[in-house]
């Protein structure tokens, strides 16, 4: 059997197989995707267009069938996956309809005499290394801008969901997307050093761990490559005096436990008040409480299992950590018995430094909670992280709640809610939560050469 392999994680049963693609198809799919583009640049934007608007229709005519593939493979309970296909064929619609007036000719306000102009152009054939925590929407985040944009696109879907890879490559060919312009490839990871050292491919887009960011940005530089890189977060959620706690527990035990915690910007440290900890820490807990494990196929179901055991190991190993070093556990911490990659909700106090999970991002339902202070000791322990993505300020006051957000060092703020994507709304972060930004216009500009036409 193949590496890349649908194992579902709620039953641990291997469902189905599939082999990587040989190192000829790998040169082959990027001299096709190379071909493409010299044909796809030319089709006009109201066409390319309309190839994004049925994707978009195809995505809501066929929501339950995708939903349930996503069930299948990553676990993730399938209210939250329909979800997830909604939000996907928003995100081709939205660059469908609103897209072509962003790509119009920006004219210059110059010094000089006659007219100067920025078009925004493609730059040929990319490859996109894509997660198994949001498989359609890391996806379309990453597609959809640059189809429009007159780019071709290989895209690496992650080993566990091949299955929605392929159902995906089907939905764009269906749509009426020229062949070769969207490939799914099964490749390994030599053959993907290969494609970026190759002069046909011109740009990379990672969604993934610190790690596989770092190693792909390496290469990307090596070899001139332009690269957008969005990874890990371990967002703070900070509450102060006058927040409406009953209104920030919500959106914190919500923020923290959809998709099984596996979510960049899902709300991870919980930074409160003194005042308010008791308060928070107990509302916290009750509601965390009602995320109880079980089948993700069934409509009741909140917490599905995790993507994989290897996936849960990790985890375990940082809660054991934190708890041998004197973390208290307020919920959950045990590994239930029986198969599956199920984790309960767990909350944790008393992290210190010491700890792993104190710098490391937790990608699993795990919450820790900490009591400061101040307002200044909460923005010192919400920076003090490698990362910086995303965050949520709950107060009552919005000059405050502005203040903290501009002294943040995060790429998104949420005041008085956490954040949320949305297909017009940019996404991206700092430090190592990565480089560059996608959605909205922003999405569009990324891999886009901003050509000058100079005209006297």
């Amino acid at each position: 059997m193949g590496k890349y392999a649908t194992t579902n994680p709620a039953t641990g049963e291997v469902v189905r197989g599939f082999d990587t693609m040989s190192d000829a198809e790998a040169d082959r799919a990027l001299t096709r995707a190379h071909t493409a583009y010299l044909d796809w640049r030319d089709v006009d934007l109201k066409g390319r267009a309309a190839v994004l608007g049925r994707v978009a229709d195809l995505f809501r005519q066929n929501a339950n069938d995708l939903a349930e593939l996503t069930t299948l493979e990553m676990g993730k309970p399938i209210i939250q996956a329909r979800g997830e296909v909604k939000l996907s064929a928003a995100i081709f619609e939205y660059y469908a309809t609103k897209g072509p007036d962003l790509l119009a000719d920006e004219i210059l306000d110059i010094a000089g005499t006659g007219k100067a102009i920025v078009r925004t152009a493609p730059i040929g054939a990319l490859l996109g290394i894509m997660p198994w925590n949001f498989p359609y929407y890391q996806a379309a985040r990453f597609v959809a801008p640059n189809l429009l944009l007159g780019n071709t696109i290989l895209l690496k879907h992650a080993a566990n969901c091949p299955q929605q890879a392929l159902r995906l490559a089907e939905l764009l060919e269906e749509a009426g997307a020229p062949s070769d312009v969207y490939q799914n490839v099964f490749a390994t990871t030599d053959q993907v050093a290969t494609m970026i050292a190759s002069p046909l491919l011109q740009g990379i887009s990672l969604t993934g761990s610190e790690r596989a960011g770092s190693a792909v940005g390496e290469l990307a530089g090596r070899h001139l490559k332009k690269a957008v890189l969005e990874l890990g977060g371990s967002d703070p959620f900070i509450v102060l005096p006058g927040a409406d706690v009953d209104n920030a527990v919500s959106a914190a035990v919500a923020g923290r436990f959809g998709n099984a915690g596996q979510v960049c910007t899902s709300s991870k440290r919980m930074i409160v008040e003194s005042s308010l900890f008791d308060e928070f820490l107990h509302g916290f807990v009750t509601k965390a409480g009602e995320w109880r494990i079980g089948d993700p196929t069934s409509e009741d179901t909140k917490l599905g299992p995790m993507a994989s055991l290897a996936a849960r190991s990790d985890l375990i190993d940082q809660v054991e950590d934190a708890v041998t070093k004197g973390a208290k556990v307020h919920l959950g911490g045990e590994v239930p018995q029986g198969p599956g990659a199920f984790y309960p909700a767990t909350v944790l106090t008393g992290v210190t430094p010491q700890m792993r999970v104190f710098h490391e991002e937790l990608f699993g339902p795990v919450a820790v909670l900490y009591q400061v202070d101040s307002v200044d000791e909460a923005i010192k322990l919400a920076n003090d992280s490698p990362y910086g993505l995303g965050s949520a300020v709950f107060t009552g006051d919005l000059d405050q709640a502005d203040d903290v957000a501009n002294r943040l060092d995060v790429g998104m703020v949420g005041l008085n809610t956490t954040v949320k994507s949305a297909p017009d709304l940019p996404f991206g972060g700092v430090k190592n939560s990565g480089i560059g930004r996608e959605l909205g216009r922003f999405g569009l500009d990324e891999f886009a050469n901003k050509k000058l036409v100079r005209i006297l």
